[in-house]
């Protein structure tokens, strides 16, 4: 199941192309060679035009190379952020930051998908695909992020359905598309919200509009995807295959499919 989800995203292309990318020839040359019987595919003969799959052995030359994806394939993870992180890549301060747990990449580099500041915990998706990233948080893509509050003050109705309706803030209006109570306690109350945009400290802020303070703020979903209750505070989860089909799919994103190339064996 996981070769056929990861071949979904690799581009088959015909054998000359890939080997003139990785530099065994020109397609002429490699063309010629296939006309003369000299280029084997997994012990057979090729024939013209016949296109790779990724894990093909290629015989030439008394040579072997194996046929794999480039390293462009697009990657995508979560991260829980505890408190007290912030989302640059350095901090003049020397304030953790979210950067400092995640894998590293070769030659590439961690793009996070929006922000959550410093006092606010909970799920951030990272990816190394900038216009992934840029279409995640584009407001024309309408992608849910839902947050649950712990609010301090007395919540009535008239305040909650003022903030489902929309008020004016300094940066324009907001609203909530969807509160549900959650529990509450003597002093404060649970809520989950949504929103279809992700300004600064908007949650925060909405709820201040109506003279009400957030005394605990955590995103626990990005669209499609919710923060697992196994993943603890500081750790990270990459992405399957097939979890970033399924979510590919759901925010209408194509990705440039992956090339092909020969990588030699010893």
């Amino acid at each position: 199941m996981e070769q056929q989800e990861q071949e979904s995203l690799v581009k088959k292309e015909r054998i000359q192309k890939v080997l003139a990318r990785s530099g065994l020839g020109s397609r002429r040359q490699i063309e010629k060679a296939i006309k003369m019987a000299q280029i084997y595919i997994n012990g057979k003969l090729v024939e013209l035009g016949q296109t790779l799959n990724e894990g093909d052995i290629v015989n030439w030359k008394n040579r072997k190379w194996v046929i794999e994806p480039q390293d462009q394939d697009l990657k995508i993870l979560m991260y829980n952020k505890p408190l007290g992180e912030i989302c640059t890549r350095k901090d003049e301060k020397g304030r953790p930051t979210v950067f400092d747990n995640l894998p590293e990449l070769k030659r590439e580099r961690w793009i996070n998908v929006g922000r959550l500041d410093i006092n606010t915990t909970g799920l951030i998706l990272f990816t190394n695909d900038g216009g992934f990233a840029n279409h995640l948080m584009h407001p024309s893509t309408k992608i849910d992020r839902e947050y649950a509050c712990r609010v301090f003050g007395d919540v009535d109705q008239i305040k909650l359905d003022n903030l489902r309706n929309g008020v004016e803030l300094e940066d324009g209006f907001a609203k909530f598309n969807d509160i549900q109570q959650a529990g509450s306690g003597e002093a404060n109350q649970w809520f989950h919200v949504v929103l279809l945009e992700g300004r600064n400290r908007e949650v925060r802020r909405l709820w201040e509009s109506q003279d009400l303070k957030v005394s605990r703020l955590k995103r626990v979903r990005y669209g499609g995807v919710f923060l697992p209750k196994k993943l603890r505070m500081g750790q990270f989860q990459e992405f399957t295959r097939g979890e970033k089909n399924i979510l590919l799919q759901d925010v209408g994103y194509k990705v440039k499919e992956v090339e092909m190339v020969a990588r030699f064996l010893k």
